[in-house]
């Protein structure tokens, strides 16, 4: 009577998580290995639903006594095999009676607990216990059940003997209740803009014992933890003691959009925390951010958002080649617009990202200033950034340019009307793309090319223009209007007007001046991707242009590909094979040299950007 034997799991005994895969059976335990026992881990009390990883045991560590049950004394001699994977408990030995079936499981680590499990001769004596001053919240869960079941013992007129086990269906419950922390934010931006949420826990004293009836005995010393509560919002413990509550403080830290901090403290108290129950720590969160409608986009935020991309590979043809949902101004890389419901809605032809950006917005209706109406930590490359702007869900306070404080009543969609938006950055990126001062508006086309077909559907000279080659044209079209206002450039312009010559030839001269006024001329292109089984490698004039796919890559670096470039640029720009501008000094030394060499000070200085070279949608 007083040899309790343990779970045996194979031949190993307390194994853990990691080492499972070693010992968990090829085939399920079957009834002739004994009498089966089908163990359910039940959810916490009060769970509004119950999940089906809940439903399984799969524990790490399982413990298990059977009671007489007229006696309360354990029974000896007998073996277990638990079966994780099917939830199974398997005991040999057994005789004919009524028992109890006591379990004990256990998920997670429970070797950081301190846990003992302590044989015992009697129901009622103390079979589990933990250290008195733990001091720390349990770092695995604890089951317990307690299931009363029959054993019953037939012969037939054959001679043969059965046994018939009732009562095997096992329901356990945790012995430890979980303290939950969670918060309300008026201000949603407030929790994304977290730098610290921390908890000091005291005063409460736990039970550190069970006995094989599931009584709970003995307690702990006071409590004194601190804890991450970004990392871990949930924490379990054995049952309070009465009269000793778990209190404590939180201190919330978060960042502002101006580059301050903010630090809140918040006093709870959790009367009684119970064995399979989840007390709930609320705080409502009380910031002088409450009010604020300064859309915050920290990392974390616009993660969260999931907000799209444009001309990513896999883009709908339909949808790249509509000028109404995929056309940019260079000069006004980053687009922004409040939608019909009510969003904002930042929009970025960028192969870069650009961080610290404050978006301030003139609203007609609200104020003569501008106020700040976004803040973004990063926008990333091609971003297509849609977010519910906070003055239409509630009244808010915004701060404006003079640092003024705005007050807002809520708003409609409609009050957004004239809305004009001003950027500002101190990224060095978008100081380079403030100094595009003459923008080239650029439309992508198929030009009758298909760029479905694997051959991209050639149409005499043209084939199906693919995202990756738009994304280029984004980082030569920068570049190139960069470039067009350097005054390094004009300077080689001046240096060489006597080679500047039109469609006339090389007596009919070409000014500088009128080069330049060329180049920065507003222009609409409709960019598409040339086909080089014809042998032509570039197209252009009017409002149409395109190069072969190698220049499209190569422009970075190779003064070949640069001369396509500027030769296509050249017929732009009204010029014939006759001028400098095609077959001549323009294109073929003075604008493609000045390029590459000049790369490392435009906006997109670098092909790594977009590592189109080894993208799997090209030709």
């Amino acid at each position: 009577m007083s040899r309790i034997l343990s779970v045996v799991l194979w031949s190993c005994l307390l194994l853990v998580a990691c080492e499972r895969d070693a010992w968990e059976p090829a085939a399920p335990v079957t009834e002739q290995d004994g009498a089966l026992f089908h163990l359910d881990a039940a959810d916490y009390d009060g769970s509004s639903t119950r999940r089906s990883a809940d439903l399984r045991t799969n524990y790490d560590r399982v413990e298990f006594r059977v009671i007489d049950d007229a006696s309360g004394r354990t029974v000896p001699n007998l073996k277990g095999l638990y079966d994780p994977q099917h939830s199974v408990l398997c005991i040999e030995g057994l005789r004919e009676g009524d028992y109890r079936l006591l379990v004990l499981g256990m998920r997670g680590d429970w070797s950081q607990d301190g846990v003992e499990v302590h044989p015992i001769g009697h129901v009622d004596e103390r079979w589990v216990s933990f250290p008195e001053d733990l001091g720390k919240p349990l770092a695995a869960e604890y089951f317990y059940s307690q299931t009363p079941f029959t054993v019953r013992v037939t012969t037939t007129a054959a001679g043969e003997v059965s046994s018939v086990v009732t009562g095997t269906q096992t329901t356990q419950q945790r012995i430890i209740g979980r303290a939950d922390f969670d918060f309300t934010y008026t201000n949603p931006y407030i929790r994304t803009a977290l730098v610290s949420l921390r908890a000091t826990l005291g005063g409460a004293r736990f039970r550190t014992g069970m006995t094989g009836g599931g009584a709970f005995t003995g307690q702990s010393d006071e409590l004194a933890f601190e804890t991450d509560l970004e990392a871990v919002a949930s924490y379990g413990f054995l049952p309070t003691v009465e009269g000793y509550p778990l209190r404590g403080e939180i201190e919330l830290v978060t960042r502002t959009y101006r580059g301050g901090q903010v630090r809140r403290l918040f006093g709870f108290e959790l009367e009684r925390l119970e064995a399979n129950r989840i007390g709930r720590i609320h705080t409502p969160v009380v910031h002088p951010d409450n009010s604020s409608g300064t859309m915050f986009l920290t990392q974390r935020a616009y993660d969260e958002g999931s907000h799209g991309l444009i001309l990513q590979d896999g883009e709908p043809k339909s949808v790249y080649t509509d000028p109404a949902q995929r056309r940019f101004n260079t000069a006004a890389p980053l687009q922004l617009a409040v939608t019909e419901a009510g969003e904002l809605h930042a929009r970025f032809y960028s192969p870069r990202a650009l961080s610290g950006v404050l978006v301030r917005a003139r609203i007609p209706r609200v104020s003569d200033e501008f106020l700040d109406l976004a803040w973004f930590d990063s926008i990333p490359p091609f971003a297509d950034f849609y977010e519910q702007l906070p003055q239409t869900l509630r009244p808010t306070v915004c701060r404006s340019a003079t640092g003024r404080w705005v007050e807002i009543p809520q708003l409609e969609a409609a009050d957004f009307e004239g809305v004009e938006f001003t950027i500002e950055s101190e990224d060095p990126y978008w100081k380079k793309l403030q100094q595009i001062l003459h923008g080239w508006t650029i439309a992508f086309s198929l030009f009758n090319g298909d760029p479905d077909r694997p051959d991209g559907g050639p149409s005499g000279n043209w084939m199906g223009i693919r995202p990756v080659h738009c994304r280029e044209a984004v980082a030569f079209f920068l570049n190139f209007t960069y470039m067009i206002d350097m005054p390094e450039h004009e300077v080689i312009l001046r240096e060489n007007q006597d080679r500047l010559y039109g469609n006339g030839g090389v007596n009919d001269k070409v000014t500088p001046e009128k080069v330049l006024s060329q180049m920065r001329q507003s222009r609409n292109l409709n960019v598409g991707l040339v086909y080089p089984g014809n042998g032509i490698v570039g197209l252009g004039g009017g409002s149409s242009y395109g190069v072969y796919q190698q220049a499209w890559l190569q422009h970075y670096f190779n003064t070949y590909s640069c001369e396509i470039m500027f030769h296509e640029l050249g017929h732009v720009m009204g010029y014939s094979h006759s001028s400098s501008f095609t077959y001549g000094p323009w294109a073929q030394e003075l604008m493609n040299n000045f390029y590459v060499t000049h790369l490392n000070e435009m906006p997109i200085d670098s092909p790594s950007y977009l590592n189109s070279s080894n993208n799997p949608t090209l030709y």
